[in-house]
């Protein structure tokens, strides 16, 4: 037999003796989706109604973003730091030739908090449709269609040592963690609908969609103007998003978190985190920050390259039985 740096301790040669069962371990195996599916919104900024469609993909595909309304067919995008063109208000992926995706966070958020590794998403416009501004919608899709595990084990990427990035009070840092994303955000706003506010999640599964994924965007009513001067929040409103003016939340619903403003911070960050095409072993603080500074930093780690490491993700396997605990075919004789 073959043992590697990768063989988890105790999956081999564990002395059989008297004991009852054998605790060990298996890899963790990738996911993609078990069918299609599809959904249509107005996207956030661009205000364009977009059809969207989430399809399948072979193992070690990562996501793909595919704009379908192009001539030829469709130029694809992997999702990935590499191809990060804006991330003013929102990250923008593009290719070499300028053709881009917006605002795919809460999609890539959703992703990473059900665990899907590899998809196809496929778009007729400009940008990913904003739904409700959360991402609970993508989550709902992802379960309507299912997850099947494929043949290749899941990698994580691991942080080794701390790095951040400052830009005036704004600060965003990952460093080592024992185990999983742990995500802690902080935000100060001179809007007291909002004003400090803070967070601190470890993310699986269950918690990202319990206490995360309904978190919505959110905008002051003061900057809307000015936004759209900039050609941006242009399919904004109360239906995919929160508007705060001072100290009123303009939602007739109201909030579904009291801090939902800093869970949709954290939101974000996950969203962004997993353009480094796996999973992140490492902890993420983030003080007042915006996708741009998240995107400083990842690249700031990227240049490091004794920061961080790939590894193999294992966990426990149910107990096993073993041949001395089994009764002996002459009982039964």
């Amino acid at each position: 037999m073959t043992f590697d740096s990768n063989t988890p301790p105790g999956a081999f040669g564990a002395p059989l003796g008297n004991s009852t069962s054998i605790k060990s371990r298996r890899p963790v195996f990738q996911k993609t989706l078990k069918a299609s599916i599809g959904c249509n919104g107005v996207g956030l900024h661009s205000g364009v109604r977009v059809a969207m469609k989430l399809h399948p993909a072979p193992p070690g595909t990562g996501i793909v973003f595919k704009r379908i309304d192009l001539i030829g067919g469709g130029a694809t995008i992997k999702a990935c730091w590499d191809h990060v063109a804006d991330s003013r208000m929102c990250t923008v992926l593009a290719d070499g030739n300028g053709i881009s995706v917006a605002t795919v966070e809460h999609l890539m958020s959703a992703f990473y908090g059900m665990e899907i590794d590899n998809a196809i998403v496929e778009l007729n416009g400009p940008e990913v449709p904003a739904m409700d501004g959360s991402a609970e919608p993508f989550i709902f899709l992802i379960e309507c269609a299912g997850v099947v595990e494929q043949e290749l084990p899941r990698k994580a990427l691991r942080i080794l040592k701390a790095h951040t990035y400052t830009n005036g009070r704004r600060m965003v840092a990952l460093s080592p963690w024992h185990d999983g994303l742990r995500v802690d955000f902080q935000i100060d706003f001179q809007a007291s609908a909002i004003g400090r506010q803070a967070c601190s999640f470890t993310v699986d599964r269950e918690i990202y969609r319990d206490e995360l994924s309904r978190a919505r965007t959110f905008g002051l009513l003061s900057d809307v103007t000015a936004l759209r001067e900039a050609g941006l929040a242009r399919g904004g409103s109360l239906s995919n998003a929160i508007v705060v003016d001072g100290d009123r939340i303009l939602n007739d619903e109201g909030l579904r978190h009291d801090n939902e403003f800093v869970r949709h911070k954290a939101l974000d960050a996950i969203g962004d985190l997993y353009l480094a095409g796996h999973p992140i072993i490492a902890h993420f603080s983030g003080r007042c920050s915006s996708h741009a500074d998240t995107a400083h930093l990842m690249r700031q780690v990227y240049a490091d390259r004794a920061c961080w490491e790939l590894v193999d993700i294992w966990q426990d396997a149910p107990a096993v039985t073993t041949w001395a605990d089994r009764p002996s075919r002459r009982a039964f004789a």
